[in-house]
């Protein structure tokens, strides 16, 4: 870990909490001048996921921020116009397309593994690549099938050497059209400038530093490295020339560092009251959200069903700036149905009904259903919300 210099300020956990809100997005008026690529831009990242209860991940992410962003829109404003791309940051990400040659290092890194879990037959690569130069973007089936016909996993030579292109750099994923990536030749795909900027590893970790650093306002050094999925040593090489400042934070064990214009103004505004996707980067790390919101998160789906205590899907809920329950969303018709509905206390009723409102009128819902309540006591009341004008 690295040796930090005396911090440059002392901050509350509720002064560094509300920073955070801002850096997110979550405090003070949405820009909607800037709308969806506003978003985008401004988070660095925006995580996808194969999961859609309400809407997929991608989607949440901008309504959350914004409200009821016609859902069109949202595809739109991502995969139209040479905006943004896909690869492989936090998770599966949409990223700004100026963010490219950030991401040199990772490519390079890729074309230097000495061993691929999927074997390529020869000629495969190149004749992926003549048939995306001849026909233009295409899916993993129209370049000859995904599958073999096995497990999920049993990948047809074409999406092998497609995926290991894309990985490369030499191909990019310029939509998701049905779930599926459309690739496209990254010369064709990307703007002459930002494909030909060519970064050393060392700077294109550097500018990520510092681009996580104002996507969080303040965080520590997991913090930070987690954004862009980059080691605790790679952020330990370059932090000191990034741009952000030591701090510390009353009640985190560990150093912190903070955006300096996080610092030039003290966070104020109106604090979004919203249902947050569990691959939100608000709370993506689950140390940090224990830490800055004393609130436990994490996504179920993929833990046995009777080992679940939230539920399948569970969406945090954001009031005031703190996380005051969650829900486990489903719909039925034109019926919103929560599921699972936990509260922390009285005080998340109202703002749980007003959140299931607005999500339930934004997928096309006019109605919701309340199944179950982590409080008996809170149904009535969460039920008499719901019905209010």
């Amino acid at each position: 870990m690295t040796t930090q210099p005396p911090p440059v300020a002392e901050l509350s956990a509720d002064e560094a909490r509300r920073i955070a809100l801002r850096a997110q997005g979550f405090l003070g008026a949405p820009d909607r001048r800037a709308g969806v690529r506003g978003v985008l831009r401004h988070l660095g990242a925006v995580q996808l996921d194969t999961i859609s209860v309400l809407a997929r991940s991608h989607e949440l992410v901008p309504y959350a921020r914004l409200g009821a962003v016609g859902r069109p829109a949202v595809d739109s404003a991502y995969w139209t116009g040479g905006h943004s791309f896909e690869y492989w940051s936090h998770a599966a990400c949409v990223l700004p397309v100026e963010e490219w040659p950030h991401f040199g290092f990772r490519r390079r890194a890729y074309r230097a593994r000495p061993q691929w879990y999927h074997d390529l037959p020869d000629g495969s690569y190149d004749k992926v690549i003549a048939q995306l130069r001849a026909e233009g973007p295409l899916t993993a089936t129209e370049l000859g099938g995904a599958k073999n016909g096995g497990e999920w996993w049993d990948w047809s030579a074409s999406k092998v050497a497609v995926e290991r292109a894309l990985m490369y750099g030499e191909v990019v994923c310029v939509e998701r059209r049905g779930w599926k990536r459309v690739y496209d030749l990254a010369e064709r795909a990307i703007p002459d400038t930002l494909l030909n900027t060519e970064l050393d590893d060392t700077e294109c970790v550097r500018r990520l530093v510092r681009l996580a650093g104002q996507a969080l306002g303040v965080g520590t050094r997991a913090d930070i490295a987690d954004y862009h999925r980059l080691r605790g040593e790679q952020f330990d090489a370059v932090v000191a020339d990034s741009g952000l400042v030591p701090v510390t934070v009353a009640g985190w064990a560990k150093p912190a560092w903070a955006d300096p214009e996080a610092l030039a103004t003290a966070p104020r505004g109106r604090h979004r009251t919203t249902l947050l996707s569990p691959f939100d980067s608000l709370i993506w790390e689950r140390a940090r959200t224990e830490r800055i919101f004393g609130f436990t998160h994490r996504l179920e789906a993929y833990v046995p069903k009777p080992k679940r205590i939230h539920g399948y899907f569970a969406m945090p809920l954001l009031s005031g700036g703190r996380l005051l329950g969650r829900v486990d969303p489903a719909r039925e018709g034109r019926t919103l149905v929560a599921r699972q509905v936990s509260l922390e206390s009285a005080k998340a009723v109202a703002p749980m009904a007003r959140a299931l409102r607005e999500a339930a009128e934004w997928v096309g819902c006019d109605s919701v259903r309340v199944e179950r309540v982590d409080r008996p006591e809170l149904a009535a009341p969460l039920a008499t919300a719901l019905v209010a004008d």
